[in-house]
């Protein structure tokens, strides 16, 4: 474990701004200001020039991507953008790159920097205040997630991708192979004996039903994989999509699970719910046998998390989420293990 691990959140904070500061200068921007929006995987900062532009600039966590997935990430969010889907622009540095490298005395591993457009608006929700319960503006935005997904999987069905694109798959051996993406969930030290026993249980029968269903581009392709309430901002009505870090190869039904899984207990769930489906289906086909996949699909993104605690136990923010992560991932199982044939 590095010098940096072993610091505080607060301290980490700070060297991961004093090499925000030192990024500035591949985009000109030396002397601007700088905020911290967020700081989990990645430290995303809110840069404020002096002539009143404002811009995101994140920095990377060491080791989760190579440089040609973060590469290939933007060329796909810049293929998005011109096909009329709304994601943050990335901008070049000076001399034309798309992400430079840094690192400072504490930070010794460079780390990958890239810079974007500002993007107003504020999140759709939050783990501390959820969706709220105003209905009727929960099913206007879930609707409209829904046809941005949908109008997302056309894009990526029919892209064709760019020589030496590389991105990680959350596909069958992705979410529970030997070597899942996010690591072997089952083996989660903090979990008790018959908490491991259950999710042993649920991964082989996801195994079996993931190993039989339909890999075309129909219902598989490349995916945002992260549609969180806080990676998905509102601007009078309009959804945007943000955070492309977890971005892959996946079936769209993972997609709609991800969107689900962390409002479910919201009172505007089954409006959330019904409202995603309704607007992807105005987008794109959508069939009944596919919806009967949902449980699966939920029960699969919840065992991705257990695997993600795991694999990042030296954070704070694994160590905070972690028990909250497993109940939600033991009541996920036992529903999809009870209603399984």
């Amino acid at each position: 474990m590095s010098t940096f691990d072993n610091l505080s959140p607060e301290h980490q904070g700070v060297h991961l701004k004093e090499l925000a500061q030192r990024s500035l200068r591949h985009w000109g921007l030396e002397g601007s200001d700088l905020s911290l929006v967020k700081y989990r995987e990645n430290a995303v900062y809110q840069v404020s020039a002096g002539d009143g532009e404002r811009y995101a600039l994140r920095i990377h966590r060491h080791g989760y991507h190579s440089l040609a997935a973060l590469q290939s990430e933007l060329q796909w969010m810049a293929a998005l953008n011109d096909s009329g889907i709304a994601v943050p622009e990335v901008l070049p540095t000076t001399d034309g790159r798309l992400l430079v490298s840094e690192s400072t005395e504490v930070i010794m591993a460079p780390r990958h920097v890239d810079l974007f457009a500002w993007i107003d608006g504020s999140p759709l929700g939050s783990e501390e205040e959820g969706l709220g319960d105003n209905a009727e503006h929960v099913d206007k935005l879930y609707a409209e997630l829904g046809r941005t997904a949908a109008e997302l999987h056309n894009q990526a069905s029919q892209w064709e991708l760019p020589e030496g694109f590389e991105r990680h798959a959350w596909d069958h051996e992705g979410l529970v192979g030997e070597a899942p993406f996010w690591g072997r969930f089952w083996e989660l030290e903090l979990l008790d004996d018959s908490q491991r026993r259950l999710l042993e249980t649920a991964r082989d029968r996801i195994s079996r039903e993931l190993s039989e269903y339909d890999r075309s581009p129909q219902r598989y392709s490349l995916i945002h994989a992260d549609f969180v309430p806080e990676n998905l901002m509102a601007d009078n009505g309009r959804l945007r999509l943000i955070d492309f870090d977890d971005a892959g190869f996946g079936w769209h039904m993972f997609e709609l699970a991800t969107a689900l899984y962390f409002i479910q207990e919201e009172p505007c769930y089954p409006v959330a719910r019904q409202a995603l489906i309704d607007g992807y289906r105005q987008r794109r086909a959508l069939s009944d046998g596919d919806l009967d996949r949902l449980e699966l699909f939920l029960t699969a993104r919840a065992c991705t998390y257990l695997g993600w605690i795991r694999s990042r136990q030296e954070t704070h923010t694994a160590r905070e989420l972690a028990p909250d992560l497993i109940r939600r991932a033991c009541e996920q199982a036992e529903r999809y293990l009870a209603a399984s044939p």
